[in-house]
């Protein structure tokens, strides 16, 4: 079973033991400069531990885009030795359940980036749902989960 837990001062030296394959590291940050990023951005962040278990086998951040009004995945990472055997497509699915627990801006999005040049990613995504909005972030495309009809505005506490 995968579960997302916080990361914090009690596992975050986990975190930094993550590895990911070969040729990823042009798709996802080290796990050390994505808690750093989560540090800056503290009041709009949250920063997960992916476990199956008791091992955390990967790391996810969830962020809130106060301009956009909408949530972010950002920085989704499964460690090299535990990848192709479903834990991203089961913790994504955990990811989603916990964004659903939060109130959102009126689009009732959910939004992300990844180079379709990261096959393994980019098919997770599109077979979950999520679809090209059309822009771009550098070389990744932006993707977008429509979650719910859109909500009055309300004021995000991550």
């Amino acid at each position: 079973m995968i579960k997302l837990t916080q990361i914090d001062e009690t596992n975050f030296l986990e975190c930094f033991a993550l590895r990911l394959g070969n040729g990823q590291e042009r798709f996802v940050s080290s796990p050390i400069r994505s808690l750093a990023q989560a540090y800056v951005y503290r009041d709009q962040c949250m920063p997960f531990g992916i476990y199956a278990g008791d091992k955390m086998i990967g790391y996810v951040m969830v962020i809130y885009d106060r301009e956009e009004q909408t949530y972010n995945i950002w920085h989704f990472m499964i460690d090299a030795a535990h990848q192709r055997k479903g834990y991203g497509k089961a913790a994504l699915a955990q990811v989603i359940r916990y964004i659903k627990t939060k109130p959102f801006g009126p689009s009732g999005t959910v939004l992300l980036t990844c180079s379709p040049e990261n096959q393994a990613a980019y098919a997770l995504y599109t077979d979950f749902g999520f679809c090209p909005t059309g822009r771009c972030d550098g070389e990744e495309q932006e993707l977008c989960l429509k979650l719910a009809p859109a909500r009055p505005n309300t004021e995000i506490k991550v």
